[in-house]
């Protein structure tokens, strides 16, 4: 036998003594016992390769290479008490893996004996929503928290969110939004950043006064978290596009400063069935709600406010002024309850307005009831087609 080969062997040996050792020492359950436990909130980490796990894995299983679990478990799974899981296609790597866990100070660890092969043998949920190492650290507390976990975040992964308004309240939305990780933001919004702007519209800065709001939003949201699709939308909303801009959409805010744009997009939404998150600001309070019309007990803006007030009695915040901080605080809760809606989580302000008001810092909720006489939503009322509601505002 030649030296090299010698070597080979006494190295085989060795990692099969390693292997031996790690598998009397280390806890290994089987696929069904490892998804039991993730159901009670174990992390599983599938430490196979990026181009393995493209194939498939584990469903809810976090993608971190065996190779970067140092540098990157502590992202996923700040706690070194909770419950870790190893995965990899055949039970090998997992038991390596769990020994580094081990050694890194994690106390409650177990390999999954049989690996990818045998959990798809058993039957066990599979995904093909695979995290890389990136996305598994940008989103680690995301996943931590067992009513978004895995599955929640491909969720917003998937989804598609319309922002109307790229200002005061679509700033804080469009922003957490991206942070979030919700796969698709469309911004609709056919203003330029001006100097007025900036108190409260912090998604634009002072080197980009002039500039397309649309523009100013991208590069802000793109330098955030890359790996969110911006759409730009550079038009003004009316009776002729409002369709065309909203549909497709999962979900859609309404941050716009004016009544025509949200009738409009109120009966776009309730044609469409989208939910559509409402937000309004006005000196120093605002108000929130939820209308949701895939919901049969759900009402619209029209039960809020039935007709559009004449132009005159509704100025915006350009003639009547706003708190700076308002819109953000507005903007966070309208965020809030969209994030629920795509997750299916909680309970959304769906028959309930939400006051807030900043002097008192108080919070009031009123019950918004469906009316059964509503021009937008009552039981006998016909869809007349998009109005031009900028005219009959002016009308009145």
């Amino acid at each position: 036998m030649t030296l090299h080969a010698a070597m080979l062997c006494s190295m085989t040996a060795d990692r099969e003594q390693l292997l031996a050792d790690l598998a009397v020492r280390i806890e290994q359950i089987s696929p069904t016992e490892a998804h039991a436990r993730q159901e009670l909130g174990a992390v599983l980490i599938d430490v196979r390769e990026d181009d393995e796990r493209a194939a498939g894995t584990a469903a809810g299983a976090i993608g971190i290479a065996r190779g970067s679990l140092e540098a990157r478990i502590a992202a996923v799974a700040p706690d070194k008490n909770a419950p870790i899981l190893t995965l990899c296609g055949g039970g090998t790597r997992s038991l390596l893996a769990a020994d580094t866990l081990e050694q890194l100070g994690y106390t409650q660890v177990a390999s999954v004996s049989g690996g990818f092969k045998r959990w798809r043998a058993e039957n066990l949920p599979v995904s093909f929503d695979v995290f890389d190492a990136d996305a598994a650290e940008r989103y680690s507390r995301h996943l931590l928290l067992p009513e978004v976990g895995a599955a929640g975040q491909a969720k917003l992964g998937k989804a598609r969110i319309a922002l109307i308004g790229a200002g005061g309240l679509g700033s804080p939305a469009a922003l957490y939004l991206a942070a979030a990780g919700v796969g698709t933001l469309t911004l609709i919004d056919d203003d330029k950043v001006d100097k007025s702007n900036l108190q409260r519209q912090v998604l634009h800065t002072d080197a980009r006064i002039g500039m397309a709001k649309t523009e100013s939003a991208r590069m802000t949201l793109a330098a955030l978290n890359p790996r969110v699709a911006i759409q730009m939308r550079e038009e003004r909303l009316s009776a002729a596009n409002v369709e065309v801009l909203v549909r497709d959409h999962d979900v859609v805010i309404d941050g716009a400063d004016n009544f025509p744009t949200r009738y409009l997009l109120d009966a776009a939404c309730r044609r469409l069935k989208i939910p559509l998150v409402y937000g309004a600001v006005h000196r120093f309070t605002g108000q929130v709600s939820v209308f949701d019309a895939r919901r049969a007990d759900s009402p619209c803006y029209r039960c809020l406010f039935p007709e559009p007030p004449a132009a005159g009695d509704a100025p915006n915040c350009a003639e009547a002024g706003v708190l700076g901080v308002l819109p953000g605080i507005i903007g966070l809760l309208q965020t809030s309850e969209a994030i629920k809606l795509v997750l299916g989580i909680g309970t959304p302000l769906v028959g309930r307005l939400l006051c807030f008001d900043a002097l008192a810092a108080t919070f009031r909720e009123l019950r918004l009831p469906r009316d059964p006489n509503c021009p937008g939503c009552g039981e006998n009322v016909d869809f007349p087609g998009y109005e031009d509601i900028a005219r009959i505002c002016a009308a009145h």
